[in-house]
């Protein structure tokens, strides 16, 4: 929806005709039973197109089975058979054998769903003697009613936003569905909200040269959110998203005319700039070893480090997040990175693991979806640094709600891969360190970074060998000559790139033009 409408069409909004809102979903179940007997109960979640799914997770733990994720790909294994599933495909393929389904896979807040028919054509060949029975229980006569939805009185659960290079989006989650009307003006953009319930105006500054503020306020029955622009915008975007219902607004800043831009530039831009950001800090001393060593004095060390070898042996400009023992909230390491302008961002971190034997270095990119379970807690751990931060940190910046609706870094993640191959490879290898591999999992600190971006493992504080090494100056300075050995080749494959990009039309894949 571009900023400028007609007169006849903010008639037919203000007429409610551009109205949105989220699909439903409703809950069934059945009944999962082997030859000696019930399972459990398995939900069925059936969206209002008709389409059914069940969770992969939930069915593998009635089965005392396994559930796996690595990328795309879902396993499923009972005993020693196993189903395997795509995301966004319409197959699965049990025991080798391909298996069509009715809908693709696909992955929402709680985990992955996979078609409903799956049960009738992929279980038996995956758990022989299974069976699936109907749900019939009755009910109880004390039962009380299923309580119907109070019409104009849906809560507001949270206000946000999030400022990019290119654009500003604000998202406002609500307890349940709802109506909206978009209308983009000159100064402000207008959101009526029927029905949303609201006791009194939130106001939120932003301030990127781009919104200047945010204002939601009741206004009778309704509420409307009023985003008070500081200078021309250009395209505005809405879109709805669900569980937890999510309305998300994107004001876009104006196109650079036709030519515009340095000559020669075409899709990519040199590299001039990476932020470093050191892990944890002040009140936040991250895994702490054996002997008392602390990640936060690790890790600020070696970043320095490198900071010192990418400036003197690429040309690069290095700015830190954290210069010194200082406390700086998960979600503003991004943040300075974006207003920065950075071309990269490299985050720093030492690990931990409750089996002391834990050791070697490894590489994360984001994503919503972890390698493994190892990855997972991984990203966990790191996570909780946000327990640390102020109440309203914590309000404004839920964890698993900020990496699915944060969808910026996604545009970034085939190049950060890229970057944490190179970097993960030039450890290993120079380091004689066991090499835990590059993996992905939705790590906070990365979340909204609009530029490739990689957290960094440099090694077990738990484990005692590890630890002794992380405590000296040695061993710390040959972490960094290999971060830096990673990132100097990054940068020469991507001039190489780059070169190409500027003899050639039209220009190949690189780092999008912010």
């Amino acid at each position: 929806m571009t900023r400028r409408l007609t007169t006849g069409v903010l008639l037919a909004v203000l007429m409610g005709l551009l109205v949105g809102v989220a699909p439903a979903a409703r809950v069934e179940s059945v009944e999962v039973r082997d030859r000696s007997g019930r399972l459990g109960i398995l939900s069925i979640t059936v969206m209002d197109d008709g389409s059914a799914y069940i969770s992969p997770d939930h069915l593998a733990a009635l089965l005392k089975g396994a559930w796996s994720v690595k990328g795309d790909r879902g396993i499923l294994t009972v005993h020693t058979r196993t189903a395997e599933f795509l995301r966004g495909q319409t197959r699965a393929t049990v025991q080798g054998q391909p298996v069509a389904l009715d809908s693709a896979a696909r992955v929402e807040r709680a985990g992955w769903l996979v078609s409903r028919d799956f049960l009738g054509k992929g279980l038996p060949r995956l758990a022989p003697g299974v069976s699936i029975a109907a749900v019939t229980e009755a009910r109880k006569p004390d039962a009380k009613p299923d309580a119907k939805p109070v019409q104009g009185a849906v809560p507001l659960e949270e206000l946000r936003y999030r400022s990019y290079p290119s654009f500003t989006r604000i998202v406002i989650e609500t307890g349940a569905r709802l109506a909206y009307a978009v209308v983009a003006g000159n100064e402000e953009v207008r959101v009526r909200l029927p029905g949303l319930s609201l006791a009194r105006a939130r106001v939120e500054e932003i301030g990127d040269g781009l919104v200047q503020e945010v204002r939601l306020e009741p206004v009778g029955d309704a509420a409307v959110l009023r985003v008070r622009l500081e200078g021309q915008a250009g395209e505005i975007k809405h879109t709805v998203l669900q569980d937890p219902y999510r309305l998300v607004l994107d004001v876009y800043r104006p196109k650079e005319p036709a030519g515009g831009g340095e000559p020669g530039r075409g899709g990519m831009q040199p590299l001039h700039l990476i932020v470093l950001d050191a892990g944890h800090g002040g009140h936040d001393s991250g895994a702490v070893g054996p002997s008392g060593v602390m990640e936060k004095d690790v890790v600020l060390d070696v970043t320095r480090r490198v900071a010192r070898m990418v400036e003197s042996g690429l040309g690069v400009k290095v700015v830190l997040s954290r210069d010194s023992d200082v406390f700086v909230p998960l979600r503003e390491r991004t943040n300075f990175a974006n207003k920065q302008g950075a071309d990269l961002f490299v985050s720093i971190h030492a690990n931990a693991h409750p089996q002391a034997v834990s050791e070697g270095v490894e590489t994360y990119f984001l994503s919503s979806e972890a390698s493994d379970n190892a990855a997972r807690q991984v990203a966990a751990t790191e996570n909780n640094v946000v327990q640390l931060e102020s109440p309203a940190s914590r309000r404004q910046g839920d964890i698993l709600k900020s990496i699915l609706w944060d969808l910026a870094q996604s545009e970034f993640q085939e190049e950060s891969s890229s970057m944490a191959e190179t970097v993960q490879d030039s450890m290993s290898k120079s380091l004689n360190l066991v090499s835990r591999g590059v993996k992905q999992a939705g790590f906070y600190v990365l979340g909204g970074a609009a530029m490739p971006a990689i957290l960094i493992e440099v090694g077990f504080l738990t484990n005692r060998k590890e630890e002794k090494k992380l405590a000296t100056p040695e061993h710390r300075e040959a972490l960094a000559r290999a971060i830096y050995a990673g990132l100097a080749e990054y940068k020469r494959r991507y001039d190489q790139r780059l070169r190409t990009a500027q003899t050639q039309s039209p220009a190949p894949k690189g780092l999008p033009k912010r």
